[in-house]
């Protein structure tokens, strides 16, 4: 089986970092929108130009209100019909992916199963390495919370053994 040339193109880094709104993590303004543009140009998808034109959507709570979030900034959503196709490429692109890996098993499974073994043997010193320092910090823990614990254990012993002033009541007439 040959690699088709979009699998090829997915693992070539092209150093461009858009920093906008991101949809699947993937940027809303420069990717999704002329994407979509694109695909409505050719006949591809039929979205709404208001979805195109206003991606961003003030958020409302059912009451008709406008929407805050816990941190007191108002809800900003994408407009559902984009949202939606978003999910469906992203649905597609999950099952491209798999329906490759899937093709490579079964045209050569030897080779993936040698890869598989490969990725196995060379993650092994690095997930014991891992382990040996997670149970160290552990036990590191455990014995500063008992070594916290016993010294607030023995201030409260203190606290009880130290007698309190008696406190003079003033009688009033």
């Amino acid at each position: 089986m040959d690699t088709p040339n979009y699998i090829k193109a997915l693992l070539i880094p092209n150093g461009h970092k858009p920093k906008g709104r991101k949809v699947w993590s993937i940027d809303l303004e420069t990717v999704w929108l002329p994407f979509y543009t694109a695909t409505n140009t050719m006949g591809e998808t039929h979205i709404n130009p208001d979805a195109l034109g206003a991606p961003l959507r003030l958020g409302y709570d059912a009451d008709g209100s406008v929407k805050f979030s816990k941190t007191g900034r108002p809800v900003v959503k994408v407009a559902k019909e984009l949202s939606d196709n978003i999910r469906l490429v992203r649905e597609n692109f999950s099952a491209s992916l798999i329906s490759y890996a899937n093709g490579v098993i079964a045209e050569n499974p030897e080779g993936y199963k040698a890869q598989v073994e490969t990725a196995r043997q060379a993650g092994e010193p690095i997930v014991r390495k891992d382990n040996d320092r997670l149970q160290q910090a552990i036990a590191k823990r455990v014995e500063e919370e008992l070594a916290k614990a016993k010294a607030e254990a023995e201030t409260k012993a203190q606290a009880k053994e130290t007698p309190k002033p008696k406190e003079k009541v003033l009688a009033t007439a």
